[in-house]
Protein backbone atom coordinates (compact mmCIF):
# COMPACT_ATOMS: atom_id res chain seq x y z
CA UNK A 1 0.00 0.00 0.00
CA UNK A 2 1.45 3.35 -1.21
CA UNK A 3 2.39 5.46 1.62
CA UNK A 4 1.13 8.52 0.74
CA UNK A 5 -2.32 10.15 0.38
CA UNK A 6 -3.89 11.96 -2.27
CA UNK A 7 -4.86 15.82 -1.05
CA UNK A 8 -5.67 18.63 -2.85
CA UNK A 9 -4.07 22.21 -4.22
CA UNK A 10 -2.07 20.96 -6.96
CA UNK A 11 1.65 22.85 -7.61
CA UNK A 12 0.86 25.08 -4.47
CA UNK A 13 -0.22 21.88 -2.24
CA UNK A 14 4.06 21.79 -1.25
CA UNK A 15 4.94 24.62 1.16
CA UNK A 16 6.56 27.85 -0.50
CA UNK A 17 4.84 27.88 -3.74
CA UNK A 18 2.40 30.10 -5.24
CA UNK A 19 1.09 29.89 -8.44
CA UNK A 20 -1.80 32.39 -11.16
CA UNK A 21 -3.03 31.86 -14.09
CA UNK A 22 -5.16 34.37 -15.94
CA UNK A 23 -6.41 35.91 -19.72
CA UNK A 24 -3.86 37.40 -20.93
CA UNK A 25 -5.39 38.10 -24.47
CA UNK A 26 -2.95 35.46 -25.61
CA UNK A 27 -5.68 32.88 -27.27
CA UNK A 28 -7.93 34.03 -29.52
CA UNK A 29 -10.74 31.97 -28.31
CA UNK A 30 -10.17 34.00 -24.64
CA UNK A 31 -9.69 31.84 -22.35
CA UNK A 32 -7.04 31.49 -19.84
CA UNK A 33 -3.73 31.44 -21.38
CA UNK A 34 -0.87 32.52 -19.03
CA UNK A 35 -0.06 30.51 -15.85
CA UNK A 36 3.10 31.41 -13.32
CA UNK A 37 4.24 28.57 -10.88
CA UNK A 38 6.73 30.44 -8.01
CA UNK A 39 8.79 29.24 -5.47
CA UNK A 40 9.35 31.60 -2.49
CA UNK A 41 13.24 30.71 -2.10
CA UNK A 42 15.53 29.14 -4.27
CA UNK A 43 14.39 25.70 -5.74
CA UNK A 44 16.64 22.59 -7.21
CA UNK A 45 15.22 21.92 -10.45
CA UNK A 46 15.37 19.29 -13.28
CA UNK A 47 14.03 19.19 -16.78
CA UNK A 48 13.29 16.49 -19.34
CA UNK A 49 12.55 17.70 -23.14
CA UNK A 50 11.33 16.49 -26.29
CA UNK A 51 13.46 14.33 -28.74
CA UNK A 52 12.54 16.19 -31.60
CA UNK A 53 15.21 18.13 -33.25
CA UNK A 54 12.66 21.05 -34.31
CA UNK A 55 12.29 22.24 -30.77
CA UNK A 56 10.93 25.21 -29.77
CA UNK A 57 12.95 28.41 -28.46
CA UNK A 58 11.85 27.81 -24.52
CA UNK A 59 12.90 23.97 -24.81
CA UNK A 60 16.51 25.10 -25.66
CA UNK A 61 16.60 27.91 -23.33
CA UNK A 62 15.45 25.73 -20.71
CA UNK A 63 18.23 23.00 -21.55
CA UNK A 64 20.83 25.35 -21.53
CA UNK A 65 19.49 27.30 -17.57
CA UNK A 66 18.93 23.63 -16.74
CA UNK A 67 22.51 22.55 -17.94
CA UNK A 68 24.47 26.19 -16.78
CA UNK A 69 22.12 26.20 -12.96
CA UNK A 70 20.24 23.47 -11.58
CA UNK A 71 18.13 26.01 -9.40
CA UNK A 72 15.10 27.68 -10.39
CA UNK A 73 12.42 30.42 -9.09
CA UNK A 74 9.66 30.21 -11.30
CA UNK A 75 8.14 28.61 -14.19
CA UNK A 76 6.27 30.74 -16.76
CA UNK A 77 4.19 29.17 -19.38
CA UNK A 78 1.66 30.68 -22.24
CA UNK A 79 -0.70 29.13 -24.12
CA UNK A 80 -2.18 29.75 -27.63
CA UNK A 81 1.44 30.38 -29.46
CA UNK A 82 4.22 27.26 -29.37
CA UNK A 83 6.65 29.91 -30.53
CA UNK A 84 8.62 27.02 -32.28
CA UNK A 85 9.82 27.07 -35.95
CA UNK A 86 9.94 30.63 -35.09
CA UNK A 87 13.95 31.90 -36.21
CA UNK A 88 15.91 34.08 -33.98
CA UNK A 89 12.91 36.37 -33.38
CA UNK A 90 12.06 33.29 -31.57
CA UNK A 91 14.55 33.11 -28.91
CA UNK A 92 15.10 36.82 -28.67
CA UNK A 93 11.02 36.52 -27.58
CA UNK A 94 12.22 33.63 -24.80
CA UNK A 95 15.07 35.65 -23.36
CA UNK A 96 12.70 38.29 -23.42
CA UNK A 97 9.95 36.58 -21.45
CA UNK A 98 12.25 35.53 -18.96
CA UNK A 99 13.88 38.66 -18.53
CA UNK A 100 10.07 40.78 -17.94
CA UNK A 101 8.76 38.05 -15.23
CA UNK A 102 12.42 38.08 -13.28
CA UNK A 103 12.32 41.88 -13.24
CA UNK A 104 8.98 41.73 -11.63
CA UNK A 105 10.01 39.33 -9.32
CA UNK A 106 13.51 40.81 -8.71
CA UNK A 107 15.39 37.95 -8.85
CA UNK A 108 17.63 37.05 -11.78
CA UNK A 109 16.36 35.80 -14.91
CA UNK A 110 18.40 32.88 -14.59
CA UNK A 111 16.35 31.58 -11.92
CA UNK A 112 13.33 31.40 -14.74
CA UNK A 113 12.26 28.76 -16.65
CA UNK A 114 9.88 29.34 -20.00
CA UNK A 115 7.73 26.59 -21.43
CA UNK A 116 4.88 27.24 -24.49
CA UNK A 117 2.50 25.25 -26.10
CA UNK A 118 0.34 25.82 -29.20
CA UNK A 119 0.13 26.47 -32.81
CA UNK A 120 3.53 25.85 -34.51
CA UNK A 121 5.06 28.82 -36.22
CA UNK A 122 3.84 31.44 -33.88
CA UNK A 123 5.54 33.69 -32.32
CA UNK A 124 4.16 34.83 -28.81
CA UNK A 125 2.25 37.93 -28.40
CA UNK A 126 4.87 39.90 -26.84
CA UNK A 127 2.58 43.30 -26.28
CA UNK A 128 0.13 41.41 -24.26
CA UNK A 129 2.51 39.13 -22.43
CA UNK A 130 4.24 42.49 -21.22
CA UNK A 131 1.34 43.83 -20.10
CA UNK A 132 0.00 41.16 -18.23
CA UNK A 133 3.24 39.94 -16.26
CA UNK A 134 2.35 42.29 -13.20
CA UNK A 135 -0.92 41.02 -12.91
CA UNK A 136 0.21 37.76 -13.45
CA UNK A 137 2.68 38.34 -10.46
CA UNK A 138 0.72 39.79 -8.48
CA UNK A 139 -2.47 37.02 -8.61
CA UNK A 140 0.42 34.77 -7.31
CA UNK A 141 -1.05 32.95 -4.47
CA UNK A 142 -1.21 29.53 -2.34
CA UNK A 143 -4.54 28.65 -3.42
CA UNK A 144 -3.63 29.35 -7.64
CA UNK A 145 -2.45 25.87 -8.55
CA UNK A 146 -6.33 25.43 -10.31
CA UNK A 147 -5.85 28.39 -11.88
CA UNK A 148 -2.76 27.52 -13.37
CA UNK A 149 -4.07 24.30 -14.41
CA UNK A 150 -6.31 25.62 -16.82
CA UNK A 151 -4.17 28.52 -18.02
CA UNK A 152 -2.39 25.94 -19.35
CA UNK A 153 -4.35 24.16 -21.69
CA UNK A 154 -4.91 24.18 -25.67
CA UNK A 155 -7.32 21.67 -26.60
CA UNK A 156 -7.58 19.90 -23.17
CA UNK A 157 -11.10 19.24 -22.62
CA UNK A 158 -10.41 19.27 -18.68
CA UNK A 159 -7.25 20.67 -16.27
CA UNK A 160 -4.77 18.23 -14.89
CA UNK A 161 -3.61 18.24 -11.52
CA UNK A 162 -2.56 15.65 -8.20
CA UNK A 163 -0.87 16.41 -4.86
CA UNK A 164 0.10 14.10 -2.59
CA UNK A 165 1.56 13.94 1.33
CA UNK A 166 3.61 11.46 3.37
CA UNK A 167 6.13 12.04 6.17
CA UNK A 168 9.65 11.67 6.67
CA UNK A 169 10.62 10.90 9.79
CA UNK A 170 8.05 13.32 11.62
CA UNK A 171 8.24 15.85 8.88
CA UNK A 172 5.50 16.24 6.41
CA UNK A 173 6.47 16.23 2.38
CA UNK A 174 4.38 17.33 -0.39
CA UNK A 175 4.53 16.88 -4.03
CA UNK A 176 2.41 18.39 -6.42
CA UNK A 177 2.08 18.74 -10.49
CA UNK A 178 -0.08 19.91 -13.31
CA UNK A 179 0.14 18.82 -16.92
CA UNK A 180 -1.63 20.04 -20.20
CA UNK A 181 -1.53 17.55 -23.37
CA UNK A 182 -4.72 16.16 -25.44
CA UNK A 183 -3.07 16.03 -29.13
CA UNK A 184 0.46 15.41 -30.86
CA UNK A 185 1.37 12.94 -28.14
CA UNK A 186 3.65 9.91 -28.76
CA UNK A 187 6.36 8.26 -27.02
CA UNK A 188 10.01 10.42 -26.47
CA UNK A 189 7.82 12.83 -25.00
CA UNK A 190 5.15 14.71 -26.71
CA UNK A 191 2.79 17.97 -26.74
CA UNK A 192 2.91 17.99 -23.33
CA UNK A 193 3.71 20.46 -20.59
CA UNK A 194 4.08 19.16 -16.93
CA UNK A 195 5.32 20.38 -14.09
CA UNK A 196 5.87 19.32 -10.85
CA UNK A 197 6.46 20.57 -7.68
CA UNK A 198 8.15 19.42 -3.95
CA UNK A 199 9.13 20.94 -0.68
CA UNK A 200 11.84 18.06 0.21
CA UNK A 201 15.70 18.70 0.00
CA UNK A 202 17.61 16.35 -2.70
CA UNK A 203 20.93 16.92 -4.48
CA UNK A 204 20.38 18.21 -7.91
CA UNK A 205 21.91 14.91 -9.51
CA UNK A 206 19.75 12.96 -7.93
CA UNK A 207 16.91 14.84 -8.89
CA UNK A 208 17.50 14.52 -12.11
CA UNK A 209 17.82 11.35 -12.35
CA UNK A 210 14.87 10.93 -10.50
CA UNK A 211 13.11 12.37 -12.92
CA UNK A 212 14.62 10.63 -15.62
CA UNK A 213 13.35 7.54 -14.53
CA UNK A 214 9.56 8.99 -13.82
CA UNK A 215 9.87 10.28 -17.63
CA UNK A 216 10.66 7.10 -19.07
CA UNK A 217 7.85 5.14 -16.94
CA UNK A 218 5.28 7.61 -17.84
CA UNK A 219 5.20 10.31 -20.28
CA UNK A 220 7.42 8.18 -22.26
CA UNK A 221 4.72 5.32 -22.03
CA UNK A 222 1.68 7.70 -23.73
CA UNK A 223 0.68 7.57 -26.65
CA UNK A 224 -2.60 9.67 -28.55
CA UNK A 225 -1.39 10.23 -32.47
CA UNK A 226 2.00 8.96 -33.06
CA UNK A 227 3.14 12.73 -33.29
CA UNK A 228 6.06 13.96 -31.26
CA UNK A 229 5.95 17.38 -30.60
CA UNK A 230 8.30 20.65 -30.72
CA UNK A 231 7.71 21.81 -27.09
CA UNK A 232 7.54 19.06 -24.44
CA UNK A 233 8.89 19.70 -21.34
CA UNK A 234 8.77 18.57 -18.22
CA UNK A 235 10.17 20.44 -15.29
CA UNK A 236 10.47 19.31 -11.44
CA UNK A 237 11.75 21.79 -8.95
CA UNK A 238 12.25 20.93 -5.09
CA UNK A 239 12.81 23.78 -2.51
CA UNK A 240 13.22 22.00 1.06
CA UNK A 241 10.76 24.29 2.30
CA UNK A 242 10.00 20.93 4.52
CA UNK A 243 13.11 21.33 6.44
CA UNK A 244 13.64 17.57 6.04
CA UNK A 245 17.64 16.52 5.96
CA UNK A 246 18.64 16.48 2.12
CA UNK A 247 18.22 13.79 0.08
CA UNK A 248 21.77 12.74 -1.55
CA UNK A 249 22.11 9.79 -2.60
CA UNK A 250 19.96 6.75 -3.56
CA UNK A 251 18.30 4.88 -0.02
CA UNK A 252 14.94 4.16 1.46
CA UNK A 253 14.16 7.89 1.38
CA UNK A 254 15.09 8.56 -1.57
CA UNK A 255 13.52 5.75 -3.09
CA UNK A 256 10.13 6.56 -1.68
CA UNK A 257 10.69 10.08 -3.18
CA UNK A 258 11.44 8.59 -6.29
CA UNK A 259 8.25 6.53 -6.11
CA UNK A 260 6.07 9.55 -5.11
CA UNK A 261 7.24 11.63 -8.20
CA UNK A 262 6.43 8.33 -10.47
CA UNK A 263 3.42 8.45 -9.05
CA UNK A 264 3.06 11.98 -9.35
CA UNK A 265 4.31 11.30 -13.33
CA UNK A 266 1.87 8.50 -14.50
CA UNK A 267 -1.46 9.96 -12.58
CA UNK A 268 -0.64 12.90 -14.97
CA UNK A 269 0.48 11.00 -18.02
CA UNK A 270 -2.73 8.81 -17.62
CA UNK A 271 -4.90 11.98 -17.21
CA UNK A 272 -3.44 13.47 -21.07
CA UNK A 273 -4.18 10.01 -22.84
CA UNK A 274 -7.53 9.47 -20.92
CA UNK A 275 -8.01 13.49 -22.51
CA UNK A 276 -7.16 12.48 -25.61
CA UNK A 277 -7.76 14.48 -28.77
CA UNK A 278 -11.42 13.00 -29.61
CA UNK A 279 -10.98 9.90 -27.31
CA UNK A 280 -13.62 7.66 -25.57
CA UNK A 281 -12.04 5.75 -23.21
CA UNK A 282 -8.22 5.05 -21.95
CA UNK A 283 -6.36 2.09 -23.14
CA UNK A 284 -3.86 0.61 -20.59
CA UNK A 285 -1.35 -2.51 -22.27
CA UNK A 286 0.51 -4.40 -19.91
CA UNK A 287 3.11 -6.85 -21.22
CA UNK A 288 5.25 -8.96 -19.07
CA UNK A 289 7.36 -12.09 -19.43
CA UNK A 290 10.17 -10.26 -21.29
CA UNK A 291 14.37 -10.19 -20.82
CA UNK A 292 13.75 -6.81 -18.82
CA UNK A 293 11.46 -3.67 -18.00
CA UNK A 294 12.52 -2.31 -21.74
CA UNK A 295 11.46 -4.52 -23.96
CA UNK A 296 8.34 -4.88 -22.19
CA UNK A 297 7.39 -0.97 -22.31
CA UNK A 298 8.31 -1.61 -26.01
CA UNK A 299 5.89 -4.27 -27.06
CA UNK A 300 3.13 -1.90 -24.89
CA UNK A 301 3.67 1.16 -26.42
CA UNK A 302 3.45 -0.21 -29.90
CA UNK A 303 -0.13 -2.11 -29.16
CA UNK A 304 -1.28 1.16 -27.56
CA UNK A 305 -0.25 3.01 -30.48
CA UNK A 306 -1.41 1.22 -32.74
CA UNK A 307 -3.83 2.64 -34.87
CA UNK A 308 -6.04 -0.31 -36.15
CA UNK A 309 -5.94 -1.46 -32.31
CA UNK A 310 -6.84 1.93 -31.43
CA UNK A 311 -10.02 2.35 -34.14
CA UNK A 312 -11.16 -1.52 -33.00
CA UNK A 313 -11.09 -0.39 -29.12
CA UNK A 314 -13.25 2.89 -30.68
CA UNK A 315 -15.52 0.19 -32.87
CA UNK A 316 -15.77 -1.99 -29.64
CA UNK A 317 -14.68 -4.84 -31.62
CA UNK A 318 -12.66 -7.48 -29.58
CA UNK A 319 -10.36 -7.74 -32.51
CA UNK A 320 -7.33 -9.44 -30.68
CA UNK A 321 -5.53 -10.53 -34.22
CA UNK A 322 -4.27 -6.54 -34.44
CA UNK A 323 -2.91 -6.83 -30.57
CA UNK A 324 -1.04 -10.19 -31.70
CA UNK A 325 0.25 -8.13 -35.06
CA UNK A 326 1.29 -4.80 -32.82
CA UNK A 327 3.01 -6.97 -30.31
CA UNK A 328 5.00 -9.00 -33.51
CA UNK A 329 6.28 -6.00 -34.86
CA UNK A 330 7.57 -4.06 -31.63
CA UNK A 331 10.76 -4.84 -32.88
CA UNK A 332 11.36 -7.47 -29.71
CA UNK A 333 12.06 -10.68 -30.35
CA UNK A 334 9.37 -13.39 -28.92
CA UNK A 335 8.49 -17.27 -29.49
CA UNK A 336 4.68 -16.56 -30.53
CA UNK A 337 3.90 -19.55 -28.69
CA UNK A 338 4.38 -18.08 -25.44
CA UNK A 339 1.97 -15.21 -27.24
CA UNK A 340 -0.58 -14.58 -24.40
CA UNK A 341 -3.30 -12.43 -24.81
CA UNK A 342 -6.30 -10.62 -22.48
CA UNK A 343 -8.68 -8.12 -22.83
CA UNK A 344 -10.17 -7.26 -19.31
CA UNK A 345 -11.80 -10.51 -18.39
CA UNK A 346 -11.63 -12.31 -21.50
CA UNK A 347 -8.63 -14.39 -22.39
CA UNK A 348 -8.57 -14.87 -26.21
CA UNK A 349 -5.16 -16.25 -26.66
CA UNK A 350 -2.87 -18.69 -24.82
CA UNK A 351 0.11 -20.48 -25.32
CA UNK A 352 0.19 -19.06 -29.18
CA UNK A 353 -3.62 -20.91 -29.97
CA UNK A 354 -6.31 -18.65 -30.08
CA UNK A 355 -9.20 -19.14 -27.55
CA UNK A 356 -13.49 -19.20 -27.83
CA UNK A 357 -14.91 -15.87 -26.16
CA UNK A 358 -17.67 -14.58 -25.93
CA UNK A 359 -17.31 -11.71 -28.33
CA UNK A 360 -20.46 -9.81 -27.93
CA UNK A 361 -19.65 -9.73 -23.93
CA UNK A 362 -16.14 -8.27 -24.62
CA UNK A 363 -17.41 -5.73 -27.16
CA UNK A 364 -19.98 -4.75 -24.15
CA UNK A 365 -16.88 -4.95 -21.92
CA UNK A 366 -15.20 -1.90 -24.03
CA UNK A 367 -18.59 -0.25 -24.57
CA UNK A 368 -19.08 0.00 -20.69
CA UNK A 369 -15.37 1.42 -20.42
CA UNK A 370 -16.43 4.03 -22.53
CA UNK A 371 -19.00 4.65 -20.23
CA UNK A 372 -16.92 4.95 -17.43
CA UNK A 373 -18.90 2.52 -15.65
CA UNK A 374 -16.74 -0.89 -16.17
CA UNK A 375 -13.73 -2.12 -13.87
CA UNK A 376 -11.07 0.66 -13.80
CA UNK A 377 -13.53 3.25 -14.63
CA UNK A 378 -13.24 4.46 -18.20
CA UNK A 379 -9.68 2.25 -18.63
CA UNK A 380 -9.88 -0.98 -21.20
CA UNK A 381 -7.35 -2.97 -20.17
CA UNK A 382 -5.02 -5.52 -22.11
CA UNK A 383 -2.94 -7.48 -21.00
CA UNK A 384 -0.24 -9.43 -23.02
CA UNK A 385 2.42 -11.97 -21.89
CA UNK A 386 5.41 -13.25 -24.23
CA UNK A 387 7.56 -15.24 -22.19
CA UNK A 388 8.54 -16.33 -18.53
CA UNK A 389 11.24 -13.54 -18.45
CA UNK A 390 11.02 -11.19 -15.19
CA UNK A 391 10.63 -8.09 -17.67
CA UNK A 392 7.04 -6.21 -17.34
CA UNK A 393 5.77 -2.80 -18.31
CA UNK A 394 2.82 -0.55 -19.00
CA UNK A 395 1.88 1.65 -22.08
CA UNK A 396 -1.30 4.16 -21.88
CA UNK A 397 -3.42 5.48 -24.64
CA UNK A 398 -6.86 6.18 -26.29
CA UNK A 399 -9.04 5.06 -29.48
CA UNK A 400 -9.00 6.76 -32.43
CA UNK A 401 -12.21 8.29 -33.03
CA UNK A 402 -14.02 10.45 -35.46
CA UNK A 403 -13.60 13.36 -33.91
CA UNK A 404 -9.75 13.08 -33.54
CA UNK A 405 -9.68 13.77 -37.73
CA UNK A 406 -12.12 16.69 -37.02
CA UNK A 407 -10.07 18.34 -34.33
CA UNK A 408 -7.29 18.33 -36.12
CA UNK A 409 -8.24 18.98 -39.88
CA UNK A 410 -9.40 22.13 -38.61
CA UNK A 411 -7.07 23.12 -35.78
CA UNK A 412 -5.56 26.49 -37.11
CA UNK A 413 -8.75 27.48 -39.07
Amino acid sequence: MADWKVISGGVTAPKGYKAAGMKAGLKPSGTPDLALVLSEVDAIAAGVFTTSVVRAAPVDYCRQRLQAKATARAILCNAGQANAATGEQGWIDTIESAQLLAQTLNISSDLVLIASTGVIGQRIKMEQLRAAIPSLVAQASEEGGDAAAKAICTTDLVAKSIALETTFGDRVVRMGGMCKGSGMIHPNMATMLAFVTCDAAVSPHLWQQMLSRAADRSFNQITVDGDTSTNDSLFALANGASRTPAITEMGAEAEKLEEMLTEICQYLAKAIARDGEGATCLVEVEVSGTKDEASAQQIAKTIVGSSLVKSAIFGRDPNWGRIAAAAGRAGVPFEQENLRIQLGEFLMMEQGQPLAFDRAAASDYMKKAAAGAYLKEDTVLIAVSVGNGPGSGKAWGCDLSYDYVKINAEYTT
